[in-house]
């Protein structure tokens, strides 16, 4: 696993961890690890196995119980036994997983725009084999990373200095890798689409802070799916308020312009809301 590790001019004493999502690497946080290093957080930001600068195996069995046991162990390396655990889409479905896990190691689970709000199968998205999301990926070029992203993280906004991201998710594609990227990539949207987390949010033990941009419409599969189907799911100003009412110990942000990625439509008020809401102890 490749990571960073940044530790802080004024150590406040508190690690924050951030897991990037299904689109991203660890660099997209960028802004984000500038801002908690300056308020005095050590932030450890990584890239999961079978994304970006990480391994990409052929043959691996991907879940979030492995993803957050890798996690685990590397912070475990790190000598970091409790951590503030922040994750954006399916970062934030793995940092749900990982607060499940290892409550005596979360400090705090921040949540940012997760997927797995919902559950698609039981919502209708039909059966989709590794093999489909294999070819479907197979397809992925920078043109069609920009326009979901525009549609989907973005509310319909593009901006010139999201292009750096565009870049960095299709660079991946286009080395002699491309085969083991669009692979891996297959076998993460199986394991997204199959391990729904919201049946266990009322397990959630650990303060939890939900950010949710109200325009996002993410629905692993929707594509996939009938047209009524589709037109329902991905409705995160009502999936955000229903996962903090299912989730104890639960605050809600909201974003009413935003969609997906909050933490980079809207650097300035994200950051503010996130250092407001952690809850160091």
């Amino acid at each position: 696993m490749a990571y960073m590790d940044v530790k802080p001019d004024h150590p406040n004493g508190h690690t924050a961890v951030l897991l990037h999502g299904k689109l991203f690497c660890a660099a997209t946080w960028e802004e984000t690890i500038k801002v908690l290093s300056a308020s005095g957080y050590r932030v450890i930001a990584l890239d999961q196995i079978g994304f970006c600068k990480s391994s990409k195996p052929v043959a691996y069995q991907f879940t979030f119980r492995q993803l957050a046991q890798n996690t685990h162990e590397l912070l475990h390396h790190l000598g970091i036994t409790r951590a503030i655990i922040i994750g954006h889409s399916t970062g934030g479905m793995l940092a749900a997983y990982y607060a499940l896990l290892y409550p005596d190691a979360t400090q705090q689970l921040v949540m940012v725009d997760p997927v797995g709000l919902e559950d698609w199968s039981a919502k209708g998205v039909p059966p989709i084999s590794v093999e489909q999301w294999y070819a479907h990926d197979r397809e992925t070029t920078a043109d069609s990373i920009r326009r979901y992203q525009t549609a989907t993280f973005y509310a319909n906004r593009w901006e010139a200095r999201y292009e750096p991201w565009v870049q960095m998710l299709a660079g991946m594609y286009r080395g002699p890798g491309r085969a083991e990227v669009s692979w891996d990539s297959a076998l993460l949207y199986d394991m997204i689409l199959t391990e729904p987390v919201i049946y266990r949010f009322g397990q959630i033990k650990v303060p939890t802070l939900l950010m949710i941009g109200d325009r996002d419409n993410t629905a692993i599969g929707k594509e996939y799916a009938a047209p009524d189907v589709r037109v329902r799911l991905g409705q995160y100003s009502e999936l955000g308020k229903a996962a903090a009412a299912a989730i104890p110990n639960a605050q809600l942000v909201e974003f009413p312009d935003l969609g997906h990625a909050p933490q980079l439509s809207d650097p300035d008020a994200f950051h503010k809301a996130l250092l407001n809401g952690l809850a160091v102890r």
